[in-house]
C-alpha cells in the first residue's frame, strides 16, 4: 500500500493511504540502518510504501519515495544525526516576533541558509503586530526591508485579530506549506486561524523569560479549506546547520554569494583575504552585519559542541 505521512508522534506514524484511510504505522528497527543519520527516519510529508500482515494488524513502513526536498536541521541532542522538520513541501513560512519572544536574526539567517541548501522557498512572518511598541514596529520596518532586499518575501500578520491573514491565505492556495518557529510565536494561533476544526493548544508567553511554551508535542498535516495543506511542527528552539560545509555557506547568502563573485580569489572565505569584495561590501554597508555574522556562525558549526548552542 501507498500513502503521504500525515503525522508524526515518537514511534508512532499515520499515514494517509493512497484510498484516504488513516493507518497508524510503525518502522522496524533495520529500518534505521540503511544509512539515514536521523533521529525521525520518517517525517510528515513523505510518501511512503506500507504492509501489514493482516486487517487488524499493525502496519509497518517499508520504504520511503524520493524526496523533492525536505527541511533539516541538527539534532539538538546528537551531534552525528540530523532531524527533519517536514518533507515535500513548497513553502515554510517562517514566523517571528520582536519581543515575547524574540526570535534572532542569527536564528532567521541559520533557518533561511539551510532552507536554501534543500531548495525550500521560505517566506518571512512578522506576527503579533497589534503588539508592538514604537521601537519594535521600526525593527520590523528595518528587517523586512532588509529580506526583502536580499530576496525573501515578508508578511506582516496578527494572528490573534486576524489582521493580514486574507492576504497569507492567498500564499498559501493550493501549496503544502510548513509553519515554523521558536515556540510561542503564534503558530498554533494561526493555525487556527486557518483550519478552526485543527484545535491546537495555544499558551501564554513566559512574562519571565519572554519565551513560549511547547504546546505543539507532534507533527501534523492539516488541509487547508480552500485548497492546499500546513504542516505544523513543535516550537524550534535552536537551529543548528547540518551538512553544510564551510566552502559551501556562501552560496547560501544570495547577497554575499553574488558579491563573492568579484574577490581576488576563488576560494575566498570572506573572512581575512585581500582583495575580498564581500568584506569590502560589508564595510560599506552593502552587507548588513546581521547577516555577515549569521555567516561566521555558520562556518564555526563544524567545531565539536558548537551544535548545542541555542541559537
Amino acid at each position: 500500500m501507498h500513502g503521504l505521512v500525515i503525522k508524526t508522534a515518537t514511534a508512532s506514524y499515520w499515514v494517509r493511504s493512497d484510498s484516504g484511510e488513516a493507518v497508524e504505522c510503525k518502522i522496524k528497527g533495520n529500518f534505521r540502518l540503511r544509512g539515514i543519520r536521523s533521529t525521525n527516519p520518517v517525517a510528515v510529508g513523505d510518501w511512503v510504501t506500507f504492509s501489514r500482515a493482516s486487517e487488524e494488524g499493525m502496519a509497518y513502513i517499508t520504504e520511503i519515495d524520493e524526496r523533492r526536498n525536505y527541511v533539516i536541521r541538527r539534532s539538538s541532542n546528537l551531534s552525528k544525526q540530523s532531524h527533519i522538520l517536514a518533507a515535500n513541501i513548497d513553502r515554510v513560512l517562517l514566523l517571528v516576533t520582536m519581543a515575547r519572544p524574540e526570535t534572532s536574526t542569527t536564528f532567521i539567517d541559520r533557518f533561511l541558509a539551510s532552507a536554501e541548501a534543500y531548495a525550500v522557498p521560505v517566506s518571512i512572518v512578522f506576527n503579533k503586530m497589534d503588539d508592538l511598541s514604537e521601537s519594535e514596529l521600526e525593527r520590523v520596518e528595518a528587517l523586512q526591508q532588509l529580506y526583502e532586499t536580499v530576496g525573501y518575501a515578508c508578511h506582516r500578520l496578527s494572528a490573534l485579530t486576524g489582521e493580514g491573514l486574507e492576504t497569507l491565505a492567498e500564499v498559501l492556495q493550493d501549496k503544502t506549506t510548513l509553519l515554523a518557529g521558536h515556540s510561542g510565536v503564534g503558530k498554533s494561533t494561526l493555525l487556527n486561524q486557518l483550519v478552526p476544526e485543527a484545535g491546537a493548544r495555544t499558551a501564554q508567553v513566559s512574562e519571565a523569560h519572554g519565551t513560549g511554551m511547547h504546546t505543539t508535542t507532534h507533527s501534523e498535516l492539516f488541509e487547508l479549506p480552500g485548497g492546499g495543506a500546513l504542516i505544523d511542527i513543535p516550537g524550534v528552539k535552536g537551529f543548528g546547520t547540518f551538512n553544510l560545509e564551510p566552502e559551501e555557506v556562501t552560496h547560501y547568502f544570495p547577497e554575499i554569494f553574488r558579491i563573492s563573485r568579484d574577490c581576488r580569489f576563488d576560494n575566498c572565505t570572506h573572512t581575512h583575504e585581500p582583495g575580498c569584495a564581500v568584506l569590502q561590501a560589508l564595510e560599506e554597508g552593502r552587507v548588513a552585519l546581521s547577516r555577515y555574522t549569521s555567516y561566521l556562525s555558520i562556518l564555526g558549526d563544524k567545531e565539536e559542541g558548537k551544535y548545542r548552542a541555542a541559537y
